[in-house]
C-alpha cells in the first residue's frame, strides 16, 4: 500500500514537472508579423551558435507630439533555410513571421521571439534628393 502511494505521488510528481518545463520552455504565448529594415543580423554564441537578429521599424510614433521614432524588434532564427534567406536580405524591407515564447533556450536563441519563416522581401529604392 505504502509503495502504491509512493508511486502515484512520483508519477505525479514528473507529470507536473514536465507540465511546468513545457509550459515555460516550448508553449507558444503568441504569433504574428513583424515588418520593418534588418539592421543587422548575426550567428553567435559560446556553446550554441544561434542566429539573431534586429528588425527596425519605422513610423512608430513617440510618446511626444509630432515626433516619430524608429522601433527594433530583437529575434532569433533557428532553421537554416530561414537564416540564410535573411542573410542575403540585408537592407531589404522584410516581413517576418515569428512565434513568442515564455522563455529562451540556449539553442534556441537569446530572445523570446523566434522568427519561423519570411513572409515577403522587397528591395528598399533610394530616395531621390
Amino acid at each position: 500500500m505504502k509503495g502504491r502511494i509512493l508511486t502515484i505521488l512520483a508519477i505525479v510528481l514528473i507529470l507536473v514537472i514536465t507540465g511546468v518545463v513545457y509550459y515555460r520552455y516550448y508553449f507558444v504565448f503568441g504569433e504574428g508579423t513583424k515588418a520593418g529594415t534588418m539592421n543587422y543580423f548575426v550567428k553567435k554564441g559560446y556553446m550554441f551558435k544561434t542566429y539573431e537578429g534586429r528588425l527596425i521599424q519605422s513610423g512608430i510614433r513617440s510618446q511626444t507630439q509630432g515626433n516619430i521614432s524608429s522601433n527594433e524588434f530583437m529575434f532569433s532564427v533557428t532553421d537554416e533555410k530561414v537564416a540564410d534567406k535573411l542573410n542575403h536580405s540585408a537592407g531589404a524591407m522584410l516581413e517576418l513571421h515569428y512565434k513568442e515564447y515564455l522563455h529562451t533556450l540556449p539553442w534556441r536563441g537569446v530572445s523570446n521571439f523566434v522568427v519561423d519563416s519570411v513572409m515577403s522581401v522587397r528591395p528598399v529604392s533610394p530616395m531621390a534628393p
